[in-house]
């Protein structure tokens, strides 16, 4: 599986089908993650639980690829993420609203597997948003 396919299916199967099986095939077991709402977890079994978390959070969760550079053992992928705000999130009540924020992800991978991921999320922007929904809710 080639570089830019291996996160688009990290995107589209994990984070957007909810497949969390698909970890054991697209994360190494020690998986080094830090999320764009700035969470740090490692390991696989506690990544996947930080999906649950944020799937539960907003639903309809989608995280869209803009871009993907790939050199080596690394790839740099401009993202959007977007959904329905349906569960407390950075201190703002569900409002049943679409949110969604920017963000860049830095992979690094090792024999067709991600091992890190750092991902830088605008979260200026995101409570922004969250504080307007609140207000018009």
């Amino acid at each position: 599986m080639s570089v830019p396919e291996l996160v688009r299916q990290f995107y589209d199967r994990i984070w957007e089908r909810g497949e969390l099986e698909a970890a054991s095939e697209l994360v190494s077991e020690d998986f080094t993650f830090r999320g764009a709402l700035g969470t740090e977890v490692r390991g696989r079994a506690a990544f996947l639980e930080y999906v649950r978390t944020v799937r539960a959070t907003v639903g309809d969760y989608r995280a869209e690829i803009l871009a993907c550079v790939t050199e080596g053992d690394a790839a740099f992928a401009k993202m959007r993420f977007s959904g329905i705000h349906v569960g407390p999130l950075r201190g703002y009540a569900p409002t049943g609203r679409r949110i969604e924020w920017l963000a860049a992800a830095l992979f690094r991978f090792d024999r067709h597997v991600i091992v890190e991921l750092w991902v830088l999320g605008d979260l200026a922007g995101l409570d922004a948003m969250l504080a307007a929904n609140s207000r018009s809710s």
